[in-house]
């Protein structure tokens, strides 16, 4: 998997031909391998130190993502991308404003559903329901099609006199009928579905869940008809319409929620809509699915492929190519047990709070749903972009066996990423009731739900660097061609933390279940980055610690005085009338003098990657 650094090439565009005035325009924005190329020409040379040795050929495997996420976010960083050709990196524009865009508007379908079902039982209902479909889809197909079918595509493009063309038609082909099977299966099988994942639901809302899967889960055939017609798109060096037909997604998933508020009114319940209702809101959910997949098999069409039914699969290769992704789907498989493990303990928690009599405010599925979307965030937009620069350049230095160059690659990987993710982290713990408040109080769901979404934010947010770290150790180990060692980390780590979850269940009251759960997830990735630690620093003769660990200490310390403001000015807003006022200028004036603050305070304590970044954004400005 050596691929080019972006801009290696500035005159071509990924389709071919010669760059017109937007591309050039997009070179002036400061993209994440300028930065780590900035941050490597600050810093002393390393020592060349040779002898390392892959596992596995790295370029079989692809990138399974966070592996963790299931639902209309997608995974930025799945196998598609990483196993395309070289050239990818040149389309990290589109790419990127398409992720920003997908994320913008699946913001705002996550603000619309919260007004329309609110986040308690039917908001429960829903979310269960939307999730089940992803989930199956991963476990069953996506894992498959991320981790070893595009790669073994790519190869086979490359190598086959008919440049791969019998091998897609055959996978193609084998997918769609496999994922038709599944999705049968699936909608048969919805309510016991719904009662492995939610197995507290009783009354209306058992029945207002399945009733949801029976449309939802028949979006398993056009997320998995979605994911391959991306991959192959992306083969083809075509990686607009994968980055932005999500966008279309998004927005008629905001049409239903909408029309379904506007029928139903704030305040429904699973016993007060009807059927009807029910069905508007999940076959819209699905049509949203149904046009994504529609538009990129059109992409792919005029991409120039004619699909030729064929079953002919003897010798194609592809069972070679399922045998070798054993131990990924095992590290599938882990994060699946872990997705089901969170969603039984939310979702009961929610029902035993609702039951209590007491507030449910945050209690269920949903809230934590809606914690986690935000928590991901600054990963999905700052990581993500740093790791899609990173991998090429570590995979080169692979594959010339050079330890200290890997070593420092995810030194500065980390320590760049951190630069941003501590502050906003900080800025989370902070910000993060006034913020969802803000966003989510609307509708159905009031400000004290609001609220409760935001005290799971701010537990979520303390386990935002060590989730960082662990997505990149594990691009380490895929770099190496290893994929066993990531899925026997995954087995302690989630066995840490599907003890945590289940001992939060029958130990912490049920209204505190959810805002603790983040530690339990949390925990997963603080044992899985000790793990993978001492795995790589044997592997590459240490990690650049003492650094990396400096590096985070000055960020947290530069972080102090702008946190103390941040909080003078909740409690100085607070006093105002209302819930938009008081949590609009406590952020404004909190984030605009806080931001100022870390820099200020940052530079003082001498962080030379934050210095190292601000002289490039202050030098690209003045050459603009």
């Amino acid at each position: 998997m050596t691929q080019p650094v972006a801009g290696d090439q500035p005159d071509e565009r990924p389709g071919g031909g010669t760059e017109g005035p937007g591309a050039a325009r997009r070179r002036r924005l400061v993209m994440p391998e300028e930065v780590l190329e900035a941050v490597e020409r600050s810093e002393p040379a390393t020592e060349p130190e040779p002898g390392l040795r892959v596992a596995h050929d790295p370029s079989d495997y692809g990138d399974l993502g966070t592996a963790d996420r299931p639902g209309e976010e997608g995974n930025e960083i799945g196998g598609a991308a990483h196993a395309a050709p070289g050239n990818l990196m040149r389309s990290s524009a589109i790419m990127a404003a398409g992720t920003v865009v997908s994320r913008a508007t699946g913001f705002v379908r996550t603000i619309v559903l919260a007004a329309a079902l609110g986040t308690q039982l039917l908001g429960d209902a829903y979310q269960t329901a939307n999730m089940v479909p992803f989930a199956v889809y991963d476990l069953l197909i996506g894992g498959l099609l991320a981790s070893v079918f595009v790669p073994f595509l790519v190869k086979r493009k490359k190598r086959d006199a008919d440049g791969g063309t019998a091998t897609e038609q055959r996978l193609f082909t084998l997918l769609l009928l496999v994922l038709a099977a599944i999705t049968v299966a699936a909608i048969a099988a919805a309510e016991l579905l719904i009662r492995l994942y939610a197995g507290e639901f009783t009354g209306p809302q058992h029945e207002a869940a399945t009733l949801l899967a029976r449309f939802l889960l028949g979006q398993i055939f056009f997320i998995g008809a979605s994911g391959v017609a991306s991959a192959m798109l992306n083969t083809r060096d075509r990686f607009g319409a994968p980055m932005w037909a999500p966008v279309l997604n998004n927005l008629v998933i905001i049409g239903v929620g909408a029309l379904f508020l506007s029928i139903t009114g704030p305040g429904a319940a699973p016993g007060s809509v009807t059927d009807a209702q029910l069905t508007l809101l999940g076959a819209g959910t699905t049509a949203g699915q149904v046009l994504q997949a529609a538009v990129l098999a059109w992409a792919l069409f005029a991409a120039g492929f004619r699909w030729r039914p064929r079953l002919d699969l003897r010798g194609s290769g592809l069972g070679e190519a399922v045998r070798t992704a054993a131990w990924m789907m095992l590290y599938i498989g882990v994060a699946q047990t872990g997705l089901l493990v969170t969603t039984n303990v939310a979702t009961r928690a929610g029902v035993r709070a609702a039951q209590s009599g007491e507030s449910a405010a945050g209690a269920g599925i949903t809230a934590y749903q809606y914690a986690s979307m935000l928590f991901q965030l600054p990963y999905a937009i700052i990581a993500v972009s740093v790791i899609t620069a990173l991998l090429p350049r570590m995979s080169a230095h692979v594959a010339d066996g050079r330890k200290d160059l890997v070593r420092s690659d995810f030194s500065r990987g980390l320590r760049l990423s951190a630069v941003l993710i501590v502050p906003l982290s900080v800025a989370m713990v902070v910000f993060a009731i006034p913020f969802c408040v803000l966003i989510y109080a609307n509708g159905s769901t009031s400000a004290e739900d609001a609220a409760g979404i935001g005290r799971i934010l701010m537990v979520f947010a303390l386990m935002l660097i060590p989730f960082t770290m662990f997505q990149l150790q594990m691009r380490v180990y895929y770099a190496l061609g290893d994929t066993k060692t990531p899925s026997l980390i995954a087995l302690p780590a989630e066995a840490a933390h599907a003890a945590l979850a289940i001992a939060l269940l029958f130990t912490a009251p049920p209204q505190l279940v959810v805002v603790l759960l983040p530690i339990a997830y949390g925990l997963y990735y603080v044992v899985g980055c000790v793990l993978a630690w001492r795995g790589l620093r044997a592997r590459v003769n240490g990690l650049d610690g003492r650094r990396i660990l400096r590096t985070l200490l000055l960020l947290y310390a530069a972080t102090v005085p702008s946190a103390l403001f941040g909080v003078a000015m909740v409690l100085a807003f607070g006093v105002l009338p209302g819930t938009v006022l008081p949590s609009l200028a406590a952020m404004a004036a909190g984030g605009a003098v806080g931001a100022v603050l870390f820099v200020l305070v940052a530079k003082r304590l001498g962080v030379t990657e934050v210095t190292t970044f601000l002289n490039m954004v202050r030098n690209r400005l003045l050459r603009s």
